[in-house]
This record gives C-alpha cells, structure tokens and sequence, in this order.
C-alpha cells in the first residue's frame, strides 16, 4: 500500500463504521464482510473480489493500534487544511507549490506506511520549528524495508492450522560486523556535521527547516573503516530459514505479518516486517464459506425415497448423518462443528449437499420395474404450469 492510500482511501467507510469504533466492532464488521465478499462464495465476480480486498487492506491498517492511530493522525492533520501552504496556487504571486507525493518520496515503490518512517518522524524531520532551539529530534539507523513472500498451502493444513519452514534468500543482518558496518575490532563514531542528530537544521523565515545529513546519510553515525564483507551497510544477502505458524483456519489471499522478520535496518537500524501472502490449494472433495466445509454427496434413487444412514468423510474422521424418507435433490444436511474452527474455539459446519442420481441405464429387470412404479405414482403437480400455458398458447 503506498502512503498516499492512507489520505485518499477512508477505511472506515470501506468496513462500515464509525471512526470511533472498537476493535471488537472492526472485527466483526470486516468478518461479515470477508463472508459475503469471499471468492469462493462469489465465483468470477470481480466486484465482489474488490470488495474483499479493500476490506482486507481496511481491517490490515484498523485491526493495529499503532497504524490506526498513525491513519486517524495523518487524516485529521490533512483534512484540516494545515499543510496547505497558501490558498493561491503555484505560479500566482506569493502562491507555494505543494504535492502531497513529494512529501512521500513519489509513494509508489516506498517504504510501509510513510516512506519507512513513521508519522511522528515524517513531520518532524520536514518542520522542526516551534521546539526550543528549533533543534530536530535524533533520527539514527534507518528501519529497514518490509519482505513480501507467498506460501502455497493444503486445504487441510490451511483449516487446521500448520507450521513450515520457510526458506527466504532475502537481505539479513551482516555476521562479520553484526549490523553496525564496521569493521571487527572498530566501531562507527559519531558524525562530526550533524553530532548524532542524522539531521542538519537550517533557518527558512519563521521556520526551521530539517533535512537529512549529508555526511552520514541520517545514520547519525560515520564508519571509518568499513566491513569487509558487507562494505559498511551492515547487511548482506543470504539464505534463511524461519518456522513460521499459519493459524488455524486461514484463508485463500489472507497476509500473515512477522514483525521484525524483514530486511535489517541499515549499520543496526530495526529490521522491517515480513509479510507472507497465503495461497490454499483446493480439495479434491471439500470446499469452503466462511467458517463452513461444503460437501456434495450423490444418493440412488430409492435412498432419497426410503431414507438412508449416510456416512461421509469429515477432514478428520467421518459422520452418520440421516436422510429422511422423500428427501429432495439438493438438500442440505447439517453436521455440526465439523468445519473449521476459529479463533475463539467455536467451530464451523459441515454442509453436505445431497444430490440425486439418474441411471443413464437400466437392466431390463429395473426398467420392468421402474415402470410399474410410474403406474402406481400420482402425477406430478403441475397444475399452474399447465394454466400458464394454455393462456398463452
């Protein structure tokens, strides 16, 4: 999601709740509508397929105390108006250009959330007036960027639940110096230019005016002699392994975030996010709404019109479930708390979908049969039926 999202897109509206909604609520709307919005219920509907990803992006910022409240912070400050410079525009006399995507380093391609920075530090780095001294808060290392990887799972591992290595070559924390880029047996030492603020500070009218250090790049640290093996980033490219936990009842296109599993922070920085977008395969027999199994099973003739004792593979077992005499095609029998099971321990059904079978062929002894069964069965009602037609034939 790039940063210029957070002041176009209102995510409250998107899960249909008030701003000053709890976290239960938040969850039980973005609940609701991952139900009615799901693929799978929704089979070749773009739209629908829309919906479920806005909320999904709506719950992924909203469900996180922190990222809420860095969203309702940047929101309020803008649509309030106090970063439009002046009300004339760029070219009039006294007029200020102003771009929220030069703010954001061109949004595409930057950084989670404010270009790898948070709120606070996104301000404070650009406007450092007002404090005392007008001095910039220090920045130090870097945090490093956010890792997106996808893991194909079974349907079965998916409902319930699963632990696999994963196996990322991706940027990690260098061995030879351990993240600070120095070489063994020195250490960084504290930039002369910015004296380990990572910013240098410059009067502009009534403000003071920040801007990252040139001399240290905003570490607030300078490396002398640099490492070897990573030549002073602290971060080198390389093979890792991690066991990472897929809950139980995790779903098709749903992102599961390690924090501080992504690539290190430059010279020893916090290390971003790892982000893996999951993929369930689908099973040969079962599929899935919401927290419910779907199942379709066919039945003969004659156990639809006498009744049968059904038994039907769940994902861990099986289960007898009974088809009363007369039953319909297309009837829905229940096993319950045979699905998939959620986070607060409850669990999902099992819908089994009886489907009638029609012989393609008879013997001669079935079809002597099945006549004289049609002999002795009353005709079907089609009374309204046959009215319709005669006025209009």
């Amino acid at each position: 999601m790039s940063s210029k999202d957070w002041l176009e897109k209102d995510f409250y509206a998107v899960l249909g709740v008030d701003k000053a909604a709890s976290a239960d609520d938040i969850k039980k709307a973005y609940r609701k509508l991952a139900r009615e919005s799901h693929p799978d219920h929704n089979p070749g509907d773009p739209k629908a397929e829309e919906r479920f990803k806005a909320a999904s992006e709506a719950y992924n910022v909203l469900s996180d105390t922190g990222r809420r409240r860095e969203y309702d912070e940047m929101r309020s400050l803008f649509g309030s108006g106090a970063f439009r410079r002046n009300a004339r525009g760029a070219g009039q006399p006294g007029g200020m250009p102003f771009d929220v995507s030069d703010m954001f380093g061109g949004g595409a391609g930057g950084d989670r959330r404010f270009g790898g920075a948070g709120f606070q530090d996104l301000f404070s780095s650009i406007f450092s007036g007002g404090s005392a001294g007008g001095q910039a808060a220090p920045r130090g290392p870097a945090r490093g960027r956010d890792v997106e990887t996808e893991v194909a799972l079974d349907f079965g591992d998916a409902v319930r639940g699963v632990t696999l290595p994963l196996t990322l070559r991706a940027p990690g924390v260098c061995d030879t110096c351990h993240g600070n880029g120095a070489k063994p047996g020195t250490q960084p030492r504290t930039c002369p230019a910015c004296h380990g603020a990572g910013v240098t500070t410059r009067n502009q009218g009534s403000f003071s005016f920040s801007e990252p250090c040139r001399t240290c790049q905003g570490v607030g640290t300078v490396v002398e002699e640099k490492c070897p093996e990573c030549h002073g980033s602290g971060g080198v490219t390389k093979t890792r392994t991690l066991n990472v936990r897929f809950p139980a009842g995790v779903a098709d296109g749903q992102r599961i975030r390690l924090a501080g599993r992504g690539e290190p922070g430059e010279r020893g920085g916090p290390a971003g996010d790892l982000f893996v977008h999951v993929k369930v395969r689908p099973d040969e027999l079962f599929g899935r709404t919401g927290d419910d199994l779907t199942l379709t099973v066919p039945v003969t003739f004659a156990e639809a019109v006498f009744g049968t004792d059904l038994r039907v593979p769940t994902l861990d077992g099986a289960v007898t479930l009974r088809v009363p005499p007369g039953t319909p095609s297309g009837r829905v029998l229940r096993a319950r708390g045979k699905g998939v099971v959620r986070r607060d321990g409850q669990a999902g059904d099992l819908l089994v979908t009886l489907d009638v079978v029609v012989p393609a062929r008879l013997s001669d002894e079935a079809r002597t049969a099945l006549e004289a069964f049609a002999e002795q069965s009353p005709p079907a009602a089609r009374e309204h039926l046959d009215a319709r037609v005669r006025r209009v034939s």
